[in-house]
């Protein structure tokens, strides 16, 4: 039976979720002004919902079971992954990688037999994303929402366009990562557990998830190529400063410094020291940098740090609920409790469940990517995306219900992909 601590838990997590639904209220009184307009801004960034009601879990804990037991919960939780995303968002969205990224969409996009405005969107949402199951998730978001936010995103209005855009970039990249065994966080909270190695992934998810990034950036590329093409969108060339070109021995370093993150994603002590010498080299050459994201990153840090301790007492009903669905129940389940629930956190409790087969085992982990999209909480790198572009919508929000919404129609995409007939 469920303990007290636990039911608040469950209490707070709602309330939580619900306070993620209602930042553009927040937004607009903090945007009025007045003597309280500061802590109405602080409840309107979503990076700081969750570690905010984490905070309240915490102090409640230490008031009903004592300082020691709250401070043994978070001893026992695990802090890599919210380490990791914002080691990763600082180093990836460093102008020397953005650079070489964006030589790498440039050099896709001529090969493509389309007008270039619209092969440079299409391999933003595409490729990119597809790209995270080599460079992980978190940096594959960073990246693409910089170039999304640097082209298209800067000009005023449009919201329609961006919602849209929004909604298919979270979705391709929560299914792009399932190509390997290592940079999706609910592929990884499993694959062990399940003997999953990376020729698996690919043969069973990965050609399936590449098709429907493919269909969902293709199809959003095709509606709205009349604006691509006249320019009413931006193009890739509006926001090129006039800076002179990062080195490239200054490129290779920063790659070196991503691919050494990446390797010691699963070490916080090497990829935090990777971290201090990489900030040190970019501040010696910061002629050839922008800012840092250092804010944002931690701003998603600690919102990915308030889902772990709350999410961390929700076993008590999710794994029974998991436990007790047929594989197709399980799947639809999976994708919609995950709009809900980070989806690493689904699939590792769905681990936890003894006596299941590799088809219950398929659907879970599909479902959990497949709805890794629908809001800012379902998929780990998402924060980090919420993060870069929320300044480009009215009162520096993003709508979660409009998110959802937009999400909706790519999400189904991928759903019909990972049914495919496969033989188990």
């Amino acid at each position: 039976m469920a303990s007290f601590m636990e039911y608040l838990a469950t209490a707070l997590f709602a309330i939580a979720i619900i306070h993620t639904f209602s930042v553009p209220v927040f937004a607009r009184l903090a945007n009025r002004g007045g003597p309280h307009a500061g802590l109405w801004h602080l409840l309107s960034e979503v990076e700081a919902v969750f570690g905010v009601w984490a905070c309240v879990l915490l102090a409640c804990m230490a008031l009903l079971s004592g300082v020691g037991e709250a401070v043994n919960y978070i001893d026992t939780r695990n802090f890599t992954e919210p380490a990791f995303v914002f080691v990763i968002m600082v180093v990836a969205a460093s102008r020397p990688i953005i650079e070489l990224v964006n030589m790498a969409v440039r050099a896709l996009a001529r090969i493509l037999p389309i007008r270039n405005e619209l092969a440079m969107f299409f391999v933003t949402l595409s490729f990119v994303p597809l790209a995270g199951s080599f460079i992980t998730e978190p940096a594959a978001m960073t990246l693409a929402a910089l170039l999304l936010r640097d082209a298209y995103f800067r000009k005023p209005g449009q919201d329609g366009f961006k919602y849209m855009t929004l909604g298919v970039l979270f979705v391709n990249v929560s299914i792009g990562g399932v190509l390997t065994a290592y940079a999706a966080p609910p592929v990884l909270m499993v694959a062990q557990t399940f003997n999953w190695d990376t020729a698996y992934m690919a043969t069973h998810f990965g050609w399936r998830a590449a098709l429907a990034v493919c269909i969902n950036a293709g199809v959003l590329t095709f509606i709205c190529r009349p604006h691509l093409l006249d320019g009413t969108l931006g193009s890739p060339q509006d926001e090129t400063a006039a800076r002179p070109p990062v080195p490239l021995i200054v490129i290779a370093i920063h790659t070196l410094f991503l691919v050494g993150v990446v390797l010691s994603a699963h070490h916080p002590i090497v990829f935090l020291a990777f971290m201090m010498l990489f900030i040190g080299y970019a501040h010696a050459y910061k002629r050839h940098q922008n800012p840092l994201l250092i804010r944002e990153g931690l701003m998603v840090g600690f919102f990915l740090a308030g889902l772990v301790v709350l999410g961390g007492l929700q076993k008590w009903w999710l794994q029974d609920l998991l436990a007790g669905l047929s594989p197709m129940v399980l799947y639809w389940g999976a994708t919609a409790l995950t709009a809900v629930t980070d989806n690493a956190a689904l699939t590792y409790l769905g681990s936890l469940v003894e006596g299941t087969d590799e088809l219950w085992r398929y659907m879970l982990v599909a479902g959990a990517v497949t709805g890794g999209g629908l809001t800012v909480i379902a998929n780990a790198p998402n924060p980090a995306g919420f993060s870069i572009l929320k300044g480009c919508f009215p009162d520096g929000a993003i709508s979660p219900l409009k998110l959802l919404l937009s999400a909706s129609i790519p999400t189904l995409v991928a759903a019909f992909m990972f049914l495919l007939p496969n033989s188990f």
